[in-house]
């Protein structure tokens, strides 16, 4: 084992440690919206935040669609996957020199589900208001939970 020589004056003992946490804090910084240097519209994806519950009869999946007409969602079901798709249009009427912070996303969408198959694909239904599309998965019968009795003999 060889002895090496350091000075206190040199020697950083948190130096190894700031290169992980300077990656990762980086890496929240390219990606999130709100700390991009540049105010464009057309920069970051618009990726609508969606939640899906399973119930007894049906799955359901919601998607945050605000400022979206209903014209400008499509969902398709192909092979077992289901997905939105869709477009934010950014409002051309106003000025973009009189904007001083541009913080939501606009542009094309599309997320995609893989369907289990308890879905029974051909009663799929799908609702939009107030900025919110719903998805109505329902499940084959055959999925459906059933009850069987005992008997007591």
């Amino acid at each position: 084992m060889a002895l090496v020589r350091w000075s206190s004056r040199t020697w950083d003992p948190f130096g190894e440690l700031s290169t992980p946490q300077e990656r990762v804090n980086r890496l929240f910084e390219e990606t999130s919206p709100s700390t991009r240097k540049e105010e464009d519209p057309n920069l970051g994806a618009f990726y609508p935040a969606v939640d899906i519950n399973e119930g007894d009869k049906a799955i359901t999946l919601k998607a945050d669609l605000p400022g979206i007409k209903k014209e400008d969602v499509h969902i398709d079901v192909n092979d077992g996957v289901i997905t939105l798709r869709g477009e934010r249009k950014f409002e051309k009427e106003d000025k973009r020199e009189n904007y001083h912070r541009i913080e939501r996303s606009y542009g094309s969408f599309h997320r995609s589900f893989t369907l289990p198959s308890t879905v029974d694909a051909e009663k799929i239904k799908a609702k939009y208001k107030d900025g919110i599309l719903e998805v109505t998965l329902p499940k084959t019968e055959e999925a459906k939970p059933k009850s069987i009795p005992v008997e007591v003999n």
